[in-house]
């Protein structure tokens, strides 16, 4: 027998390949996509993603925070927010990007997650919120880090003055995708600075949580981050530089958010 939450997925990945296909073929042939149509079909993916997703973190044992879960639970949150900057900004063509990663994450958090047994007691509020905000703050710093991949892809082409321009005629203005990578920083960066400080008001035992080396990394994402803004606002800090900072930055959010988890779940068995 079919399960709910098979066919839910099934309904989901049906949504997220319809608005990407939709946006693709319009981007390609140069005409104005309908953005209320994409808006549209990708929140009911998005719904059906977040249905699947209640039925396999939320469990009698508890919230299951299993690495996979988290994947998906992190991927819509990137859509949903790839789909909220576009409302305001020129960048629907973003949704090319977060339109599949979605559908990967809904794909391995449906069919790779744990058991319930490995979830996590029943939390405080304070620590819920936590997570919820470390989640955020990592769905928005890595839209910020696809974003400096697109912007020397874009950069790379302007640069070598190429007559086949892909990125650079699928995408928004060079300056108009840097203003977004820094609005896209700043967020982050303020939901990074949140969690943190509600991580130290909440969580009694780093070390026999196994967070200690996920906050040491965190913290040294802040100030990577940190450095960033403070730099171009102060001393007008872009370009090569500015995208740099934005990977090195979550590449050791990276490692501590998602590289210890994978290390104590899948090697250790913890």
């Amino acid at each position: 027998m079919i399960s709910l939450p098979l066919v839910y997925t099934i309904l989901a990945l049906i949504a997220y390949t319809t608005s990407f296909w939709y946006l693709f073929l319009h981007l390609m042939s140069k005409r104005a996509p309908n953005h209320w149509f994409i808006g549209i079909v990708s929140a009911l993916g998005l719904i059906l993603h977040a249905t699947v997703l209640y039925h396999d973190m939320n469990t009698p044992l508890g919230i299951n925070y299993d690495v996979f879960n988290l994947m998906s639970f992190t991927s819509a949150l990137m859509l949903f927010l790839s789909l909220l900057y576009s409302t305001y900004r020129p960048v629907i063509a973003l949704n090319l990007i977060g339109i599949p990663v979605a559908a990967l994450g809904l794909i391995l958090g449906f069919s790779l997650s744990q058991s319930a047994e490995l979830a996590v007691a029943k939390n405080t509020l304070g620590l819920d919120i936590h997570i919820i905000l470390s989640l955020s703050a990592y769905a928005v710093l890595l839209m910020a880090t696809i974003h400096a991949v697109l912007l020397w892809l874009q950069d790379r082409e302007l640069k070598n003055k190429q007559k086949n321009r892909v990125w650079v005629s699928l995408l928004p203005a060079y300056q108009a995708m840097e203003s977004l990578l820094f609005d896209m920083l700043i967020t982050g960066f303020g939901l990074l600075t949140a969690a943190l400080l509600f991580g130290f008001f909440t969580i009694d035992d780093f070390f026999g949580q196994h967070l200690a080396h996920k906050t040491a990394f965190s913290i040294l994402s802040w100030f990577v981050y940190g450095t960033l803004l403070f730099g171009h606002y102060a001393f007008g800090w872009r370009g090569q530089k500015a995208r740099r900072f934005t990977i090195v930055g979550f590449l050791l959010l990276a490692i501590g958010f998602i590289g210890t988890k994978f290390i104590l779940e899948m090697i250790l068995g913890r």
